[in-house]
């Protein structure tokens, strides 16, 4: 036999053209994609924006968004052209891409022809020639008058001339082109003026993040319902939202048994690194690493915060700000970075580098930290906290206490670091403490706020008892005293130590005079006038401009609130709490204990609105801080609102699991108006199943509580505590079906409840007490009617059904007029594809790409579409043409790739 010849030369197509034509060819969008709002391609950020810039480190979902993108602006008619760089594309094989991505993306097989046949179709081009091909396409593509969307993942791997090239394209896009352009956060396309202009939108690490509610629904979608919001708060945490470590989690619970109840273990330490997920997470992280990079990044884990003058005076090396921007742009180790120059690490990735760290040497270790410290030190008073850590870990105990004194007290109350200062608290002797006043009072001001009011009344004392306390001084300790007496929920002695200094308080700092400010308004608050509790705010520094910044500026954002909510306006708590919360997660943390009390005020307000989802979300992962640290009536206000979610939700034995928590919290911290609230919701949920003798056990519990020894003194104190027991009777004698016996404490308990201006106490009893009448057959039409109609005023939507079943309908049963019966809609066939608005299709095209999608032979889709079959073969030649498609088959496998036609169900 004869060797065999070479093989035939294969001209149809070269490697090269293969590749293209990958590139060309978009991803396919996941099914269980979950849609954000904010990132809809017609939301307000991008919508009339010429460009938008997707740029964020890996893993961030980058490609993911562009291709939903792609797939909204096709669902819009738009065409949509797509194309992914390669490394080293030089500006010619650029022009190509696009090229090839308009005529498969807008079904245009004859665009750019002079563009392939020149110069450009070497893909090798990178000089003056190349930029007049981007010109070229401009022209041509602005000659075409159809909209088009150009899609660019990966842009920061074309070469420097061909990213230029772009540029130059992006500046110049005629008025039918908007560009999308995804890339690293390290990719300068030099747009900052037409960002400036309004004319580009920037997407970067914090929008592209994955916020609560969407961890919450990616891991319902994914594992069903049962997994609760707490423990999807938990994974949200250990990933902080980055959409690579969330899959990863996911794709590791995936493989157990009980992917809820794994999801749930991941509260403890122990169970998260027995789990393996701690390891697979950080593996990932540090996947890839060069030695020396890994050493670099092992001795910048000192650090909290990076930034790079710090990063090299910390290591010595000369090119650390160079090494540093090479590791942003190339690994996922370094989470939520923005534009400016500090960065911080994923939390796991620092604390698996610290376990490197801790193997150095401790000379080694002492040397970082001392470096460390004295570059922070030298940066100004905002870095004094920090380089006082580091000092203290570099052994410098005496510079470390001098750095603490000078730092510690504006962090606590410019920035609220009450932690920090418990801290150094722990570590000082009493008699060292003593010698330095300001660390004194920063301790004192920490221990005020949270359940060790009782330390911070010693910690008072001895700075009283030494000489050249002044009223300055005297005034300041009577605030701190003041704050531990509301967390120890004492009212009245809190009016006392408030009151002597209420018209004229000797304070020059204006973060005291709003700490003033926030305690005059609560002053008011408990004296029933809301009005003048937000009126007092305007004696705070900078009255009648926004928020002072800062901790106490966060308080008083918090009665404001409060105020609202005591109103019984849920709407207006809503709009004041909502951007409270946001701007106190961003700058105190999610768990932090006064981002967790807004949160259970702004729980409280959708609860009302019967948003139920919000309502948990906002409070997961949040009560065990609120147990710690939480106002009385923040912890009061989240165990009741998850109470009656669960009631309402059917599930009592929960509700009632919950409110013997509430119980338990009250006996731990000593407040007793806790254990009070949490017997008068028993009540009030078992009078709603009429169990009569439950209802009077608990009252009788209650009655008794009250009459123990010990129970903080005042008439405030007393009245409230009273309050709960007067409605708690009124549930108890509806449980006895005693209608007439439960009009008197009803009645008591509205004329408090009015006294007070509790609005919502005040319609809920307004309800019951009409309710109790109907039930006499007396009249009660005007009670109800008053009540309907605040309840609708306010925006109190569950207030009725949370009172007690019978009231449930009276808002449906108060409207003036049912809505008109829904007109059946139209089922269409699911089994039929449905193709998609385009202009790469005539609506002709369309309609016989539908009809071919359901294998029709050319005169059956003439018959459905009352045409000859000479037109459909017209037709039919056109769509094989913008195709690109040689069998019928084909057709429709190539227009569902690009989006053309999409399977309905």
């Amino acid at each position: 036999m004869s060797e065999p010849g070479p093989a035939p030369a294969q001209p149809e197509r070269s490697t090269a053209a293969d590749d293209l034509l990958l590139r060309v060819t978009p991803p396919r969008v996941p099914r269980d994609l979950v849609v954000r709002p904010h990132l809809l391609a017609d939301a307000p950020h991008f919508r009339d924006r010429v460009v938008v810039l997707v740029q964020a480190p890996p893993g961030f979902g980058k490609t993911s968004l562009l291709a939903q993108w792609r797939r909204e602006h096709l669902a819009r008619g738009a065409a949509v052209a797509w194309l992914a760089c390669r490394s080293g594309d030089p500006t010619g094989r650029l022009v190509q891409g696009l090229v090839l991505a308009v005529r498969v993306g807008a079904g245009r097989p004859g665009f750019g022809h002079t563009l392939l046949a020149g110069d450009a179709a070497s893909g090798a081009a990178d000089g003056p020639g190349a930029l007049e091909g981007i010109t070229t396409w401009l022209a041509e593509l602005a000659q075409t008058a159809m909209n088009l969307v150009l899609v660019i993942d990966e842009a920061d791997r074309l070469a420097p001339p061909a990213r230029e090239a772009l540029a130059y394209l992006l500046r110049n896009a005629p008025p039918n082109l908007r560009a999308v352009v995804g890339a690293r956060a390290d990719c300068d396309f030099g747009l900052a003026d037409l960002v400036d202009c309004g004319q580009c939108a920037l997407v970067g690490p914090a929008l592209l993040a994955f916020q609560l509610p969407q961890t919450t629904a990616l891991v319902r979608q994914r594992f069903g319902p049962g997994v609760d919001h707490d423990a999807c708060a938990r994974l949200h945490e250990l990933t902080e939202g980055w959409p690579l470590g969330l899959q990863l989690g996911l794709s590791l619970l995936a493989g157990h048994p009980d992917p809820a109840a794994q999801v749930a273990a991941l509260a403890a330490p122990a169970a998260l690194a027995a789990s393996g997920l701690r390891e697979r997470f950080v593996g990932l992280l540090l996947a890839n690493l060069a030695a020396a990079d890994l050493d670099f990044l092992t001795r910048i884990a000192v650090l909290d915060d990076l930034h790079p003058a710090l990063c090299q005076a910390v290591t010595g090396a000369d090119d650390a700000a160079a090494r540093l921007a090479r590791l942003v742009r190339d690994t996922p180790v370094f989470a939520g970075s923005e534009a400016g120059p500090w960065l911080r690490m994923h939390a796991l990735a620092r604390e698996a580098l610290r376990q490197r760290l801790a193997q150095l040497p401790a000379a080694e270790c002492a040397a970082l930290h001392q470096r460390a410290s004295a570059w922070l030190a030298g940066q100004g008073a905002g870095m004094l906290e920090a380089a006082a850590a580091h000092a203290l870990e570099a052994g410098q105990h005496e510079q470390a206490l001098s750095l603490a004194e000078r730092s510690l007290y504006e962090a606590v109350m410019s920035r609220g670091r009450l932690d920090t200062a418990l801290q150094w608290l722990g570590r000082l002797p009493p008699a060292e403490l003593d010698q330095r006043p300001r660390l004194l009072l920063a301790a004192a001001w920490s221990l005020a706020v949270g359940e060790r009011h009782d330390e911070a009344g010693r910690l008072v004392a001895r700075m009283l008892a030494q000489p050249g306390a002044d009223d300055s001084l005297r005034c300041e300790c009577a605030l701190i005293l003041s704050g531990a007496a509301v967390f120890a929920d004492e009212p009245d002695r809190f009016a006392e130590l408030h009151d002597p200094w209420c018209d004229t308080p000797p304070l020059a700092s204006p973060l005291l005079q709003q700490v003033h400010a926030n305690r005059a308004s609560f002053r008011a608050l408990i004296e029933g006038a809301p009005a003048l509790a937000r009126r007092a705010q305007q004696r705070a520094p900078g009255a009648g401009s926004a928020p002072l910044p800062g901790f106490v500026g966060h308080w008083g954002e918090f009665v404001m609130g409060l105020s609202y909510l005591w109103e019984g306006q849920v709407r207006l708590a809503e709009g004041r709490l909502r951007p409270a919360l946001a701007r106190a997660e961003t700058e105190l943390g999610r768990r932090s204990p006064l981002a967790c009390m807004l949160a259970a005020l702004l729980a409280a307000a959708v609860w009302e609105a019967s948003r139920p989802d919000e309502a948990a979300a906002l409070l997961a992962h949040r009560l065990d801080v609120l147990e710690r640290a939480g106002l009385p009536e923040t912890v009061m206000l989240a165990y009741r609102t998850l109470a009656r979610m669960a009631s309402a939700a059917g599930a009592e034995h929960r509700a009632l699991e919950l409110l013997d928590a509430l119980d338990a919290v009250g006996a731990a911290r000593r407040l007793p108006r806790l254990r009070l609230a949490s017997l008068a919701d028993q009540v009030r949920l078992h009078a709603h199943r009429f169990r009569a003798q439950s209802c009077q056990a608990l009252v009788q519990r209650m009655a008794e509580l009250l009459a123990a020894e010990g129970l903080p003194p005042g008439r405030r104190w007393r009245r409230s505590a009273e309050l709960l027991l007067a409605v708690a009777r009124g549930h108890a004698a509806i449980a006895a079906q005693d209608w007439r016996a439960a009009l008197a404490p009803l009645g008591q308990a509205d004329a408090v409840a009015q006294q007070l201006k509790l609005g919502r106490l005040h319609i809920e009893l307004l309800g019951l007490r009409a309710l109790a009448l109907d039930q006499l057959g007396e009249p009660a039409a005007a009670l109800q009617a008053e009540a309907t109609d605040l309840a609708a005023t306010y925006g109190l939507q569950r207030v009725f059904a949370d009172a007690h079943p019978l009231l449930g309908p009276w808002p449906r049963a108060a409207a003036t007029s049912a809505p008109p019966p829904a007109v059946a809609p139209v089922v269409p066939d699911m089994a039929a594809p449905r193709s998609v608005p385009s202009t790469a299709l005539t609506p002709k095209e369309r309609e016989v790409l539908e009809l071919l999608a359901r294998q029709l032979s050319n005169k059956e889709i003439g018959l459905a579409l009352q045409v000859g079959e000479e037109t459909i073969k017209w037709h039919m030649k056109n769509l094989f043409s913008k195709l690109d498609a040689g069998t019928r088959k084909q057709v429709v496998q190539r227009a569902r790739i690009l989006g053309l036609l999409q399977d309905q169900g």
